[in-house]
Order: C-alpha cells, then sequence, then structure tokens
C-alpha cells in the first residue's frame, strides 16, 4: 500500500500550505473556536463535574470519539485533580485519562485523551489520532527519522518526542506542535482517508 503512495517531504512550505487550507475551512475554524471558547475560557478547570461534562461531551461530538458513555470519563478526569498536572505539562497524565473503568472493564480513550489536554494547553500536548499514526510511520518507513514501533505511538511521552523528532529532521522547528498537529492530520485525511479507523 505504501509504496503505492507518494506523500511530498515534509517541509516549510508544505506546512504552510496546509495550514492555510485549514484556515480556509469554515467548518473547522469555527469548532476549534468553540472548544477553545470552552476550555481556555469558560470553564478552564477541571474540579467540577458538570464543566467536564460539558467539555468531554463537545469534544465527543466534534471529534467523533466514539465513547458512549461519557459520564464516567468524566468523573475518571475529576478524580484525577488534573489542573496543576496541565500546568505542570505532565505528559504521563494524558495516559492516566485515557485508562477510565466503565463496568468494570478498562477502556483505553488515548485518542480523547491526546485532545482532552490539547485543548487545554494546544502548544505543550499534540493530538495522537489514526491518520497522524499513518503518515508518522509512513514517513518512518520512506526516511527513518526516528526510531519507533507503531505501539510506542501509545505512550504519550513517546508520541510527543517522536513528533519533536519529526520537526528536527525535516527542518520545520519554526513551526509549534499545533501547527504540526494540523498539518499532519490533514495530509493523513487527504492520502488515507479510505484506510480511516476512529479512535
Amino acid at each position: 500500500m505504501k509504496n503505492k503512495i507518494n506523500i511530498p517531504k515534509p517541509s516549510a512550505e508544505e506546512v504552510e500550505k496546509y495550514l492555510k487550507l485549514w484556515d480556509s475551512k469554515e467548518n473547522y475554524v469555527l469548532q476549534e473556536k468553540a472548544l477553545n471558547k470552552l476550555f481556555l475560557n469558560t470553564y478552564p478547570n477541571n474540579t467540577n463535574i458538570e464543566d467536564i461534562l460539558i467539555k468531554a461531551s463537545a469534544l465527543n461530538d466534534f471529534y467523533s470519539t466514539n465513547i458512549f458513555a461519557i459520564f464516567p470519563v468524566a468523573k475518571h478526569i475529576l478524580n484525577l485533580k488534573i489542573d496543576n498536572r496541565l500546568k505542570n505539562k505532565d505528559e504521563t497524565l494524558v495516559n492516566d485519562i485515557a485508562n477510565v473503568s466503565i463496568n468494570g472493564t478498562t477502556k483505553n480513550f488515548y485518542s480523547f485523551s491526546t485532545k482532552y489536554c490539547s485543548h487545554h494547553d494546544p502548544t505543550n500536548f499534540p493530538i495522537y489520532d489514526s491518520y497522524v499514526e499513518k503518515i508518522l510511520l509512513y514517513f518512518k518507513e520512506k526516511d527513518n527519522f526516528a526510531n519507533f514501533t507503531k505501539t510506542d505511538l501509545k505512550d504519550y511521552q513517546k508520541f510527543k518526542s517522536i513528533l519533536i523528532e519529526f520537526k528536527k529532521f525535516y527542518n520545520i522547528d519554526s513551526f509549534n506542535l499545533k501547527d504540526i498537529d494540523r498539518y499532519i492530520w490533514q495530509l493523513g485525511k487527504a492520502y488515507f482517508k479510505n484506510k480511516y479507523i476512529k479512535n
């Protein structure tokens, strides 16, 4: 499959192209603004279950993260007392939020968790989803920009360090992790749309 796909090499020009494309999509821009209003202005803290429920529900809806029981997830976030850890940019928080017990079964909502943290601090908590995974694996195979496995991408600290390696290797360090997020996600959507698996 990968041999048949030829994705342009990452460069400042390519990143700029996809950032402009993002800005031209009204639904992307307005959904992002709505989430920023919720997470950064209206309900920046995570000490009230109602606030967390509203944020988690909006995120689940806009990103189609397929969480069918949002209340246990919100309760889990409340119990973790995450605000100081977010302020301290604690990357271990993502995997802690991701693992939720629902009716005695542990679920892993990793993609949702990266998005929940990212919307509190977009430049320090990059987003994982299957499009991002496919692009990172594609360029690893093509250019060997970093040494990692598919499983490493589900360990948030490793995932973030892989993205930082990606930025350095392709000399796109002038862009922050939020910019790289938008670039890689759109690239994945453009080249792997038919292979997309929802998170």
